[in-house]
């Protein structure tokens, strides 16, 4: 049974999750419903075996238009009387459970997708480079949108953006807060693909999905955790990570499956 959320529409088949930002009478901007239920259901694709892998896309005309302006005049007001070592304090307990929401689709040990069309703006760069693939449809836009409201950007794109794009046109998007379409982001690299509409993005991204789905779930999950762990590690301690890993991992039933198949010339068939 698919899990219910306030803000955003969730569908599970074929070992397939699609998380949909599902404001879009809001442009899918990012309220306070939306950053816990974004903890919440990767937290569910985490622990539900039958979910191999994530796309997460947006209703509407718009992937997301960002945090919700109403949302960030909360975060920032202020009471007559407020000690103002304990309001700083709550600000910042605040940013990082806004991060620690954000960052739950990257602990999620299932591959996520992101599957771009329209705006994607402020929040939602935080929100894609936790991903571990984005892909656009040629109508896609993006900027780092924190800048033109006298913001540093908090939730994760200036730690992430830079791990995927050069350095220097990291800072500039971010110094700038231009905008910058979907040719230009795969360029940098921030895309892997663009697709010429949203249609074909979602048809092209459920393929990738639905390939994804049918490796060894064991071996995906090991992959992910390689990936993430060696992007803020040096290479001799991926490695050693990697052979304790696999000495734990390496002897599985998908293992003997993924040889059975091959010699017998058949699709593998894993359990979750």
């Amino acid at each position: 049974m698919n899990p219910s959320f306030e803000t955003l529409a969730v569908a599970l088949a074929d070992g397939v999750v699609t998380v949909d930002l599902n404001r879009p009478d809001k442009a899918n901007a990012m309220n306070q419903p939306m950053w816990q239920d974004l903890r919440s259901v990767f937290r569910w694709v985490d622990e539900t075996p039958e979910a191999r892998v994530a796309v997460i896309g947006g209703r509407g005309k718009y992937f997301t238009s960002g945090i919700d302006l109403a949302m960030l005049a909360e975060l920032t007001n202020t009471k007559d009387g407020d000690c103002g070592g304990r309001l700083r304090e709550r600000l910042r307990r605040q940013i990082l459970d806004l991060q620690d929401a954000l960052s739950a689709i990257e602990r999620c040990r299932k591959p996520v997708l992101a599957a771009i069309h329209g705006a994607c703006i402020g929040g939602g760069i935080d929100l894609i480079t936790c991903c571990d693939m984005r892909y656009a449809a040629a109508d896609a836009y993006f900027s780092i949108k924190e800048i033109d409201v006298g913001v540093t950007a908090d939730v994760g794109t200036l730690q992430r953006l830079p791990k995927l794009v050069p350095d220097g046109i990291a800072r500039e998007l971010a110094y700038t807060g231009r905008r910058f379409d979907a040719a230009e982001a795969r360029e940098i690299g921030l895309v892997n693909r663009v697709y010429d509409g949203a249609g074909s993005l979602r048809a092209g991204v459920a393929e990738i999905a639905a390939t994804i789905a049918a490796k060894s779930p064991l071996s995906i999950r090991g992959t992910k955790e390689m990936i993430v762990y060696t992007r803020d590690h040096s290479v001799a301690d991926g490695l050693n990570y990697v052979a304790t890993w696999n000495a734990a991992m390496l002897m599985s039933e998908d293992l003997t499956e993924a040889v059975s198949a091959a010699m017998q010339k058949r699709p593998a068939r894993f359990r979750d």
